[in-house]
């Protein structure tokens, strides 16, 4: 059993964090020493909901702002326990995403009167299916433990301000023919030809570039999948064509899934998984002043995050956290020493100042 420190520096902190490990569905030791950490605050009071903590400060100030971060990880990867190699830390869920998790338990316990009140929120179960998702759970059946004015989400993004996300929806389309023996292929109907259209669609297709408030949003369709066919010597009577499309967050899911049947007029769509998109919110003046107190550096973010959890609350939000999410998920993962300290120095500024 790990025993969290969270005076110690941020990179060992980090570090004491990846060494419990935490796949998805396996945070019950993680979770249990960070609310054992936060229940020694009196300054915060603690609430637990499954494998999720969320710690407040209640001190009436005019501005609330909910700071979140998941604890799980994906699965090792001959990637623990963490081992630091000059001024990068590497290990599992250092990037994605405990370096950002070190960052604000350590500001949750060291900060007893920020300039506004804090919501912190250390959730379970984001690497897996949506209905496991902590945050998604108490968004739906405790909203009211997340209300706030603005709320930054610590996914890695190279400690720079990413605002907004993308929207993602995935549909197949499906086409139907008649099986036959290939020796005699006119005696039936070749249900993967008929896919031959969409893929023409789609290899034609110009996406488009969203400007909002200043952020070009890039959207995309494509093709990430396609299956068909029964046997070497059978004419196949269905296939299965699998498209993304990641899509800008000015349009609705319906105005996306309206897109994409568009797009394949006369085709059998049917959509299996959607998750809306968020908005900058660059124009709230919670948001324009966190941006002005890191740096006033920010950009769109391409990829859906649980900032769109807090959107269909009401609640503008924006990721902010340590380490290149390109490295997230890999065996090398890891997170520069740089990053971590400039994500910990600029957030605990702008909490005090």
């Amino acid at each position: 059993m790990n025993s969290l420190d969270p005076t110690v520096s941020i990179v060992e902190l980090t570090r004491a964090l990846v060494d419990i490990e935490s796949e998805s569905l396996n945070e019950a030791e993680i979770a249990d020493e960070v609310e054992r950490v936060l229940r020694a605050c009196a300054h915060l009071e603690v609430v637990r909901d499954g494998h999720t903590i969320i710690a407040k400060t209640n001190l009436g100030r005019a501005e609330r702002v909910t700071i979140a971060g998941h604890l799980d990880t994906v699965p090792e990867n001959s990637n623990l326990p963490a081992r630091l190699d000059g001024d990068l830390l590497f290990g599992l869920g250092t990037c994605d995403m405990k370096g950002g998790v070190a960052i604000a338990l350590a500001l949750a316990v060291a900060i007893a009167e920020p300039t506004r009140d804090v919501t912190w929120v250390f959730y379970e179960a984001e690497e897996i299916a949506a209905i496991h998702n902590g945050l998604g759970r108490i968004a739906r059946e405790r909203p009211e433990l997340l209300a706030a004015d603005f709320a930054i989400l610590m996914e890695p993004s190279n400690a720079k301000v990413e605002a907004g996300c993308q929207g993602t929806i995935r549909c197949e389309i499906r086409t139907r023919g008649e099986r036959a023996h290939s020796a005699r292929a006119w005696m039936g109907h070749n249900a993967i030809h008929d896919l031959a259209p969409a893929l023409a669609a789609l290899s034609a297709y110009q996406p488009a570039n969203v400007d909002i408030s200043g952020l070009v949003y890039r959207e995309g369709l494509n093709a990430v999948g396609i299956s068909g066919g029964i046997a070497g010597n059978v004419i196949p009577d269905e296939a299965v064509l699998t498209v993304n499309f990641r899509f800008a967050p000015n349009r609705t899911e319906d105005d996306a899934v309206a897109h994409v049947r568009e797009v394949f007029a006369g085709f059998d769509v049917d959509v299996v998984d959607s998750a809306p998109g968020a908005l900058p919110g660059l124009e709230r003046a919670a948001v324009a002043g966190f941006v002005a107190a890191t740096g006033g550096e920010v950009a769109p973010k391409y990829g859906w995050t649980d900032v769109a959890k807090f959107t269909l609350l009401g609640i503008p939000a924006v990721n902010f956290g340590p380490g290149d999410p390109s490295f997230a998920h890999h065996a090398d993962e890891h997170v520069p020493v740089a990053q971590l300290t400039h994500a910990h120095e600029a957030l605990e500024g702008w909490l005090t100042a």
